[in-house]
């Protein structure tokens, strides 16, 4: 009878370690592909990259600063870019779409022409110098609007800790640009 109970108790244990043996090692068929976890090739944890970034574009807004009081005025809107090196380059990009639908019922507006492009943009010594194609200064008139204009593109820039001072340039030049 001891016996009997022995065998049985073995038999169960072999059972019970057979199943919970099996289910520990069994590896998921995907493993090794790292897809959406935080692991790399080397097995070590890894911080898991966004897709997107959040920067500021500033434009001016009629509710905040009727009839434009002070043209210097701007504030900021929250856009998300792609992630990327370049985020200023991407931060004025999104500046130059204007704003959106929502924003416009919101009372934002900018004063930038539309069209306008990028040439180049490069930051050094703390320093952010922006070429503009000839769009930006097509039509423009009034101190107002010239202040305005710059208020934009200085503030959207000078978000970033890399940047404290901005040149704006339109194909190269800085004297004669945007005059009012």
């Amino acid at each position: 009878m001891k016996k009997n109970i022995l065998i049985f108790l073995l038999s169960a244990v072999i059972i019970v370690l057979a199943v919970f043996g099996f289910n520990y090692y069994k590896k998921p068929v995907n493993e090794n592909l790292n897809v959406n976890n935080n692991v790399n090739d080397n097995g070590n944890q890894v911080k898991k990259l966004a897709t997107d970034l959040t920067v500021k574009v500033f434009l001016g807004n009629e509710q905040f600063n009727p009839n434009a009081m002070d043209c210097s005025l701007v504030y900021p809107v929250e856009r998300k870019v792609a992630v990327t090196p370049a985020i200023a380059r991407a931060a004025l990009n999104s500046l130059l779409l204007g704003p959106s639908n929502t924003e416009k019922q919101n009372g934002y507006y900018t004063s930038l022409n539309t069209g306008v492009s990028i040439n180049s943009l490069k930051i050094e010594n703390k320093t952010a110098y922006v070429d503009f194609d000839n769009q930006l200064e097509q039509g423009v008139g009034g101190s107002c609007r010239v202040l305005a204009i710059a208020s934009q593109i200085r503030a959207t820039l000078m978000q970033f800790d890399t940047v404290e001072n901005v040149v704006i340039s339109i194909d190269g030049r800085t004297e004669d640009i945007l005059q009012p």
